[in-house]
């Protein structure tokens, strides 16, 4: 809807001169302005135009008698100076819009509508409307404002530079995108099953896998040459099958955690030899707490030490219990190496998947996942996705994650180019501006104009959920609960021995779970791994860790993704902690600060001194007052301070990063080569 009046930054495009000092003389008039974008009454900005109109003839000619039209047609005859003040009096601020009369309210109804979140970047913008953000930076300086490209825009800026490059700016609120499928139940029909394969490594995930794909008659039949794009798809009696072929749940849950659920079965694999393990354990987790339905694939069945009864207990104990002995699991029997039974295994993986009763729309617009994305040196950025519904054809504008394009080119698991995808249907995708990242979701959408736009949109959306969001922590719980947003604790706890994690389990299932449910969504032996932040940031999960000290890189990775890791080394404090937090008495009054990690080199015995650790400073500085911990394989064996610190045989008070030193620890003497001495120190928190 037009304005009435004219808008400060139009009106001083119009006269020639800054907004600013068109701004200030308002402001004498005792006229107030908030910004370049406040409407001028019609009546005023007519005195304005008198005024700066006034002074400039005053400066060529004395013309007291003479009216406006007869100065236009006189100044027509005057090449030197009459073309600047002619656009003066007609140009709006419209560069890409051809001009037309009666000012600015007719060109407004011309705009072309732009859909712009607010606290857009410079950057952003400009990508939005397909211009260089120089172009950007040098329109706001003209109107008195000085950013940078990375720069948020205020409301008034947007519509300003909307509208100089022909758009009628809506400004909305960077809230989270509503799927819109509309997928009407008439149009569902049943789509293939998509399969994960996971477990313990080294029990044949990829060799079942390549097992898998070789009994694919059909394709070899047609001659299809392979190639590694992520995905592929086989038909098995007749039926179509879809298999992710990055196996392990690490890239499972690593598209979980960008919000991305493609998995309709899992598929795990126990070697028959070997038995579960600590992958198994975690596989059955990250399953579980997506609520993936598993089938267990017993693998190399023809080692002569194959025992799958030995199997079925293990797993028994993780409340998978075969048919034969009254569960609901399905179990098979297989050999990747002799492909025996992987028939078997197809036929279990279509009744599983039968029962949950598989449908998608093919006549909506097309969506998907990308598997996995790259950088091709001859085709440029390339992506593997997974058609979740409708049918993407060549040609169709599509969203991926953050970038934009039109699908110039598809591509099956067998080299062949196609026109259109199907759901549950992988394909690798040519014609992405950009790479998207794995777990991006894609869209297709009506013109690659509008996907631009949406993928601009998407961009801000998510720098600002980024910013916003916080996975919970032990300060927030409270607060969250209060709020109604937590009614589930979900914890992740590793120790280093079995029996401290069923200790603190028993405990933990004794506090009252009235305000919140405490869950532990996995629980293992030994330090806290890359997985198992990914895990938390997956499933929102706090991490316990007892006796344990997660290292550096697992440290940087947790900080990255907002995940909480507490470490502990008495059992009672971890509840005390869980309780107080539940009930909002947590005021931790010190925070532990890192000031060095030290690496024990050699280690020497003086007699009535004790043992002394040669080391070498690797980060930081470990001071002669420092808290220290040893870690030792992950584990914590050690907490104290320093008793001694020494350069050669000189006693010092600190030591940098780069050198090496004598150590000494307070009472305590079991100290080997390859420990790591951690250097702390816990800093008052300023109350809030």
């Amino acid at each position: 809807m037009a304005e009435t009046g004219i808008r400060v930054h139009q009106l001083a495009k119009e006269l020639g001169i800054s907004s600013r000092e068109l701004m200030d003389e308002l402001e004498k008039m005792g006229i107030a302005v908030k910004n370049h974008f406040s409407a001028v009454e019609d009546g005023v900005a007519g005195r304005i135009r008198e005024k700066f109109q006034g002074e400039g003839a005053q400066k060529k000619a004395e013309k007291p008698s003479e009216s406006v039209l007869q100065e236009e047609k006189a100044e027509k005859k005057d090449d030197s100076s009459s073309e600047t003040e002619k656009a003066q009096q007609t140009k709006v601020l419209e560069p890409e819009m051809p001009s037309k009369e009666n000012g600015q309210e007719e060109k407004t109804d011309t705009l072309q509508e732009l859909r712009v979140v607010e606290q857009i970047t410079v950057k952003e913008f400009a990508e939005l409307i397909g211009k260089e953000p120089t172009d950007i930076i040098k329109h706001l300086l003209e109107l008195g404002e000085m950013v940078t490209i990375n720069q948020s825009l205020d409301e008034a800026s947007i519509r300003i530079l909307a509208e100089e490059y022909g758009y009628d700016a809506i400004v909305v609120a960077p809230e989270e995108e509503a799927e819109e499928y509309e997928e009407a139940a008439e149009d569902l029909e049943h789509r293939p099953p998509v399969v994960t394969v996971m477990g313990h490594v080294d029990h044949g995930k990829t060799s079942l896998l390549d097992a898998i794909r070789k009994t694919d008659v059909i394709s070899q039949e047609e001659g299809g040459i392979t190639q590694h794009i992520g995905a592929y798809q086989l038909v098995h009696d007749g039926k179509k099958i879809t298999f992710i072929d990055t196996p392990g749940h690490e890239a499972f849950t690593a598209m979980r955690a960008r919000g991305a659920q493609v998995t309709d079965v899992a598929v795990l694999v126990v070697a028959a030899d070997d038995g579960v393990m600590p992958q198994t354990v975690e596989a059955i987790d990250h399953a579980r707490e997506a609520k993936v339905p598993i089938l267990i694939a017993i693998n190399k069945m023809d080692k002569p030490d194959a025992n799958p009864d030995k199997v079925k207990q293990e797993l028994s104990e993780y409340q998978l219990i075969s048919e034969e002995w009254g569960g609901e699991t399905v179990f098979v029997e297989v050999s990747a190496k002799q492909k025996t039974n992987i028939n078997e295994l197809l036929d279990m993986i279509l009744l599983v998947a039968e029962i949950q009763e598989l449908k998608a729309s093919r006549k909506c617009l097309a969506s998907g996942v990308a598997i996995e994305a790259n950088l091709d040196r001859g085709r440029g950025p390339v992506a593997t996705v997974l058609v979740k519904r409708g049918i993407l054809k060549v040609g169709d504008a599509i969203v991926a994650g953050l970038t934009y394009g039109k699908v110039r080119a598809l591509i099956d698991d067998k080299g062949s180019s196609l026109q259109q995808a199907e759901p549950a249907q992988p394909v690798e995708i040519l014609g992405l501006s950009s790479v998207p990242q794995a777990g991006d979701e894609i869209k297709a959408y009506a013109d690659e104009k509008e996907a631009r736009q949406i993928a601009s949109e998407r961009a801000l959306k998510r720098r600002l959920i980024e910013q916003a969001h916080q996975h919970i922590t032990l300060d927030d719980l409270f607060q969250r609960i209060q709020e109604g947003q937590v009614k589930e604790l979900k914890l992740i706890l590793k120790a280093d021995t079995q029996g401290s994690i069923e200790a603190i389990a028993e405990s933990l299932g004794k506090i009252d779970q009235e305000e919140v449910k405490i869950t532990i969504i996995h629980r293992g032996v030994g330090g806290v791994t890359e997985t198992d932040v990914m895990l938390a940031a997956a499933s929102d999960a706090i991490i316990i860790a007892f006796n344990l000290r997660p290292d550096a890189k697992v440290r940087d990775m947790a900080e990255k993704e907002g995940v909480d890791i507490r470490s502990y080394r008495i059992i009672y404090k971890v509840i005390e902690d869980i309780t107080a937090a539940r009930l909002g008495m947590l005021a931790p009054k010190y925070e532990e600060v890192d000031e060095g990690r030290v690496e024990v080199l050699k280690t020497f015995k003086v007699s009535k001194i004790g043992v002394i650790a040669g080391c070498y400073v690797h980060e930081g500085e470990v001071k002669r007052d420092s808290l220290v911990r040893l870690v030792r394989d992950g584990a914590v064996i050690y907490e104290g301070k320093v008793d001694s610190l020494h350069r050669y045989k000189d006693e010092v008070s600190s030591v940098k990063a780069g050198l090496e030193c004598g150590i000494r620890l307070e009472d305590f003497q079991d100290i080997k080569v390859g420990d790591v001495i951690e250097a702390y120190a816990m800093i008052e928190k300023p109350h809030v």
